[in-house]
């Protein structure tokens, strides 16, 4: 099982649809499950202890999604740069090992806890550039989609 634990909500349309069609794309392969939660106001003038407070709050929410037998992987700007064939065999790792449930976990926009850092079973970074990180749902479900189709031995466009 593959999900998909973000804070905040994806409001444009075209994200949305996006995301529903990777996600349908991946149906055939596993289950997935998509979890937002809620995301704080981080006003650019919060001093960095606000930030962190923020940080803090919604890295509870998103650990409270997380269960113990889970494989969490991590979206980290200072993660491990992979390609998609190492995703790829990255999932396959887990299937093999018996991890049977994957979940990706992105962060708000200021960034990730250092307990739900501290939870990651591994971290990557999807980018050099940045995104905003509801557009980091879109890459992350089409990267799940290509795993799939790499390990199948199917054709998808390179």
């Amino acid at each position: 099982m593959i999900k998909i634990i973000a804070c905040g909500k994806v409001k444009e349309k075209w994200m949305k649809d996006g995301i529903a069609e990777y996600t349908k794309r991946i149906r055939p392969y596993d289950k997935i499950e998509m979890i937002e939660v809620a995301d704080e106001k981080a006003p650019e003038s919060n001093s960095p202890a606000e930030n962190e407070q923020v940080k803090q709050a919604e890295g509870e929410r998103l650990l409270k999604s997380i269960r113990d037998d889970e494989f969490v992987i991590l979206l980290d700007l200072a993660g491990q740069d992979i390609d998609s064939v190492m995703l790829a065999n990255k999932i396959q790792d887990c299937y093999n090992q018996g991890k049977s449930k994957i979940t990706f976990v992105i962060g708000g926009s200021l960034g990730l806890s250092k307990d739900v850092i501290q939870r990651a079973n591994f971290r990557w970074r999807i980018s050099k550039a940045t995104f905003p990180h509801q557009l980091c749902r879109i890459l992350v479900v089409e990267q799940v989609y290509r795993s799939f189709r790499i390990l199948h031995n199917e054709p998808y466009h390179k």
